[in-house]
């Protein structure tokens, strides 16, 4: 899931790019200031392109898509630090019947 959506990320980012740079920016009219007429070079734009709506719907998909990836982020991080990512250790097996042998005595010290 998570690879699913880095790999989803990096298209739309991808995808996002290529349409912003196809788009000609709102001072592209502003040459026909010095020698042509042009309505649009101060004024309101037109209706909008599929360009457009494109760019809006990509930057939308790349936002949910960040979110959803810092969320995740937190909660395999969080899982981690708790260790609940890692199989649990195994406690050496002991016999109940054997019991531990006792310490040997150690000699008194003698005086010389």
């Amino acid at each position: 899931m998570y690879t699913a959506l880095i790999v989803l990320h990096v298209i739309v980012a991808f995808i996002m790019v290529g349409v912003i740079l196809l788009q000609s920016g709102k001072g592209a009219e502003i040459g026909a200031a010095f020698g042509g007429s042009s309505q649009t070079v101060f004024g309101a734009r037109g209706a909008s392109t599929m360009l457009s709506k494109l760019t809006a719907i990509t930057a939308t998909i790349f936002m949910v898509s960040s979110l959803s990836l810092a969320i995740l982020s937190k909660q395999r991080n969080y899982a981690s630090t708790l260790g609940l990512d890692k199989p649990p250790a195994a406690a050496p097996a002991t016999p109940a019947s054997e019991t531990p042998a006792p310490a040997p005595a150690s000699p008194a010290p003698t005086k010389p």
